[in-house]
């Protein structure tokens, strides 16, 4: 159920032409947050949300996007994890980076210790790529606490299902991109991470694991189902797929929206659903998917509701992965798009969960160089050039130039492919490209960026963590990303071994 807060909070939005009594709005705000009431029991289920690159700035440019979307202004919406009672912020780097990578920070969130940069689940002591180093270094994840306590544990993701965020529930390699056999060092005695997965499901409660990544289980014989002239990776004859079904009569695999709307999550099933050889779509592109692909709110709906039916409770991890992926190719707008269809998972998971038994923390592994700058107008559409009020402050129409005379837009990149400098004229000038509105609002248009790179680069700011629920009250202030996993670990009444 949608907790009161949460809606609270939802009454506190105004429509885009209402007024707004500013005084209201601030005492109504001051008695709700009056009225908190930390929950200090233990949590039945603990849902962990990570949205990869959705910094801070990423998360305004989403909630003005989703206003926008509804018809309204848009920097008054709230998004649905914004209601969460309980906001702190995330010191990200890595013990070897500055500015980190998705498998340390996940790696940190899941087992408590921070790590070097590229290693999945084995501690900072670990040279990247070093298999016999990373023996006895394994770091054991939070879905072993959860296991230890009687609950089942689920993971579901829009990236590859052995990607570096996900991979972290169930495997550990000394190399994040160590996802199938092939990826492997000659000679080293280590489970590529798809592997470790069908190992994990023997020990692990492991219930439901969806995403992509079909190519890291299927061998170079086996033919894609979806795409019929491709195949899968693996060379060690292995189709993981199969070894998945073998498990028990309970365990099924399928790789299709069909499929998965004809699941019944009452079954008692283990379901293993691999929607794409790779990444899934992203949010807006998932219409022209021949084979159709359930979205991240699908998933996660599913995923509640079969996990609901072990009497002993559950650990969830939910990734948005491709939110960072959107962020590197300079592309604003999949990005955004795939922020709100994140935080749709999220509304999902308030309705279908109830805030005194559950935990749900919604954060980020990092953040990106997204800048939302300039001083485009209230309502100005986010992804849009920017458009400043006229001088006595009512609604303008006059496009804000910058120095060189031409418009830009709102959101734009410190570096990424979208630089002019990445194709600098013959004579070696370099003119930035005059854009449009309806060019910067279109689905593939590049962000502009200062400095050329064939690819957007994480960013090392704080990330936001959002919590409701069972101990969710000890998460405020500033803190070490690994600290969330001494959160959930509290909140399952775990012992940490």
């Amino acid at each position: 159920m949608l907790s009161l807060l949460a809606t609270t909070a939802l009454w506190l939005q105004p429509a885009a032409t209402d007024p707004v009594d500013w005084v209201a709005q601030g005492e109504a705000t001051l008695a709700m947050n009056k009225a908190k009431a930390p929950i200090d029991g233990p949590a039945m289920n603990v849902i962990l949300f990570i949205a990869d690159g959705m910094d801070v700035t990423t998360v305004t440019a989403a909630r003005i996007l989703a206003g926008q979307n509804e018809g309204k202004m848009g920097e008054e919406h709230v998004l649905a994890f914004e209601t969460l009672p309980y906001v702190a912020l995330s010191k990200t780097y890595n013990t070897n980076m500055q500015t980190p990578d998705s498998a340390g920070t996940a790696t940190a969130m899941v087992t408590g210790h921070k790590t070097k940069a590229g290693v999945v689940n084995v501690d900072q002591s670990v040279p990247r790529g070093d298999c016999a180093a990373s023996k006895g270094h394994e770091l054991k994840s939070i879905a072993h606490v959860a296991a230890k306590t009687g609950r089942a544990v689920g993971v579901v993701s829009t990236a590859r299902i052995t990607h570096a965020t996900p991979a972290t529930v169930y495997a550990y390699a000394a190399d994040r991109n160590w996802e199938n056999d092939t990826s492997l060092p000659k000679g080293a005695d280590c489970p590529d991470i798809a592997s470790q997965l069908i190992d994990a499901a023997q020990t692990l409660p492991l219930t439901v694991v969806l995403g992509g990544g079909r190519s890291n289980f299927l061998t170079e014989e086996n033919e894609d189902p979806e795409y019929t002239d491709k195949k899968g990776q693996r060379r060690d004859g292995r189709d993981l797929t199969t070894e998945w079904a073998e498990i028990s009569a309970a365990h099924q695999f399928i790789w299709n929206e069909a499929q998965f709307d004809a699941l019944d999550a009452t079954d008692g099933g283990r379901v293993l659903g691999l929607f794409d050889r790779s990444h899934m779509q992203y949010d807006v592109d998932r219409p022209k998917d021949g084979a159709g692909e359930p979205s991240i709110a699908e998933m996660t709906g599913f995923a509640i509701e079969r996990l609901s039916q072990e009497q002993d409770g559950y650990f969830l991890m939910v990734e948005g992965g491709r939110v960072d992926h959107a962020h590197h190719a300079g592309n604003a707008h999949r990005a955004l798009y795939d922020a709100v269809a994140f935080d749709q998972a999220v509304q999902v998971a308030l309705e279908k969960t109830d805030a005194s038994n559950t935990l749900i923390i919604v954060t980020a592994d990092h953040g990106h160089t997204m800048a939302l700058q300039g001083y485009p107008q209230r309502g100005n559409p986010i992804l849009g050039t920017v458009v400043g009020p006229n001088r006595d402050g009512s609604p303008g129409t006059r496009q804000l130039p910058a120095a060189d005379g031409k418009p830009y837009t709102t959101l734009s990149y410190a570096n990424g492919p979208g630089s002019p400098f990445s194709q600098p004229a013959k004579d070696g000038t370099v003119e930035r490209p005059f854009v449009t509105t309806e060019e910067a609002q279109s689905i593939d248009y590049r962000q502009q960026a200062l400095i050329p790179a064939p690819s957007e680069s994480h960013g090392g700011q704080d990330v936001a963590i959002y919590a409701g629920g069972p101990k969710a009250y000890l998460l405020g202030g500033v803190v070490e990303q690994n600290y969330i996993y001494y959160v959930m670990r509290d909140a399952l009444t775990a012992t940490g071994e």
